[in-house]
């Protein structure tokens, strides 16, 4: 069986022994309650020695003696609500399958998993129903026994709604009924959290101060895209819609930011993980830009005259991408799971924790404009190479190299926001546009000669190769007005 998701949203109180539940059918949307249901439940927790899951607040636990016997993962998601990602039981008792240490890999790496909490719950569940007997919540009444390694069992009793099929409304209007009753809001996030108590590493805490020093506005911006590789690693291996993009994007901007602050960081340092980051989004770009390619040729094949597509065409391109994509994915996640990739990681935490900082560092609302003009003077040079280019493939080129400029600028401006407010923004907007505009141009570029090399495959098998002509013109013509609508507006772009 495949594994589920959810999205589980709930709220927690502790209760005293000797608190009753109160009279929860007069609840709004509530037609009744039915019967409880009693559980005797066991949840072993797994994690690190060093609590690596339970410091990212990931979760990790195989339950049995409920009606959701198997393996949980769960992912902290926003206030009050986290993913759950439920894997069948399976014949492991004592180890982790590696399904699911592949899930939280990113967190764990290279470490064993090993049992860290054994949870007994008797459980008494109320579910609110619905006129209709849809069930609208779940309340469950749980009488806890934690068991960590070195430590006397400690009991508690609290009390746990969870929404099923009703809106938040019911959790807002169920807590003034539950604290009246005698609950009050669960001291700890999850029974995990309480079981480990102050043994769950603390997260190092930092702040942007007030007014920032430039490598300040360098490690803000590396933290968050550090942190969006943590969030899109698991949403990779899961196969989740758009996620290599966006974990490529990360790897991209901390790589543009390590290339920007130049000035403030070690280079030695930041060259050695810019290249480390290079060969991370190469691994992740075949699978990506397959994704696109198959999007973009649906579409343009879709809006060709019926009587001017010759032969399989679609199918054709469809089903080399496809290969392409499922090589690029194994690949991807190859990468994922190698020893170059978990060091990374650890030079990434070391990269936050202690930025290597040169002496060149200063106040950034003095320094940061001209860190953002150096940016700007490459894309110029650049820009003046692409006009100066005496063949299309050479135009071709430095166009591209236009583009990986414009977003260096755009995420140079976009880190530089909390100093220069709106200035920043609408550089990065401008930006932007240029990165959109060459985009285009760069993907006519590759997909020419993807056409070209399906064309000649096609003519090679007997077949007619006068629809990839024509959808090669296509492209040809979207890489001109590309390049022609990037010409118009380069002169009315300048730097504040």
């Amino acid at each position: 069986m495949a594994p589920t998701e959810q999205l589980e949203i709930e709220t927690k109180y502790d209760v005293d022994d000797g608190v009753g539940l109160p009279a929860l059918h007069e609840l709004p949307g509530v037609a009744s309650v039915a019967q409880p249901v009693e559980l005797d439940l066991e949840a072993v927790y797994y994690d690190t020695e060093a609590l690596d899951l339970a410091a990212n607040k990931v979760t990790l636990r195989r339950r049995t003696g409920g009606e959701d016997d198997g393996w949980h993962i769960k992912f902290p998601k926003a206030s009050g609500e986290r993913l759950e990602i439920h894997h069948p039981l399976g014949r492991s008792v004592r180890n982790v399958p590696i399904a699911l240490v592949r899930t939280v890999r990113v967190h764990v790496r290279d470490h064993k998993l090993i049992p860290v909490v054994t949870l007994q719950t008797h459980r008494v569940v109320h579910r609110l129903l619905d006129a209709d007997g849809n069930v609208l919540a779940e309340l469950a009444d749980d009488h806890v026994t934690a068991t960590v390694e070195g430590a006397e069992p400690e009991s508690w009793r609290e009390w746990e709604v969870e929404l099923v099929a009703g809106e938040r409304e019911l959790l807002e209007a169920v807590d003034p009924v539950l604290r009246s009753a005698g609950a009050e809001p669960a001291a700890g996030p999850s029974k995990l959290a309480r079981a480990l108590g102050d043994r769950v590493p603390s997260p190092a805490g930092w702040e942007l101060p007030t007014k920032p020093r430039t490598a300040d506005l360098f490690r803000a911006y590396a933290g968050e895209q550090v942190q969006a590789i943590r969030d899109r690693d698991p949403q990779v291996r899961r196969d989740v819609p758009d996620s290599i993009h966006k974990f490529r994007v990360a790897t991209r901007r901390l790589r543009s930011a390590l290339a920007t602050y130049r000035p403030v960081v070690d280079r030695e340092v930041s060259d050695e993980i810019r290249a480390e980051l290079k060969w991370l989004a190469g691994e992740l770009g075949v699978a990506r830009d397959a994704e696109v390619q198959r999007e973009h040729f649906a579409a343009e094949v879709a809006e060709q005259p019926v009587e001017l597509v010759m032969g399989r065409v679609g199918g054709r391109i469809d089903d080399y991408l496809h290969g392409v994509y499922k090589e690029g994915r194994a690949g991807a996640l190859a990468a994922l799971e190698s020893e170059r990739y978990f060091q990374l990681l650890d030079t990434l935490d070391e990269l936050i924790a202690k930025p290597p900082l040169t002496g060149d560092d200063r106040k950034a609302a003095k320094q940061i404009r001209d860190v953002l003009h150096h940016d700007w003077k490459r894309m110029r040079k650049a820009v003046r190479r692409a006009q100066d280019a005496e063949s299309s493939a050479e135009q071709d080129h430095e166009l591209h190299e236009v583009r990986k400029a414009a977003k260096r600028l755009r995420y140079a401006a976009e880190s530089a926001v909390p100093v220069l407010g709106d200035e920043a923004s609408d550089l990065a907007v401008r930006s932007e546009e240029v990165q959109e505009i060459l985009g285009e141009h760069q993907d006519s570029v590759v997909s020419r000669e993807l056409l070209r090399q399906l064309a000649i495959q096609v003519h090679l098998d007997g077949g007619n190769a006068f629809t990839f002509g024509r959808l090669h013109a296509a492209e040809e013509l979207r890489g001109i007005r590309s390049r022609d609508t990037f010409l118009t507006l380069w002169p009315t772009l300048k730097l504040s």
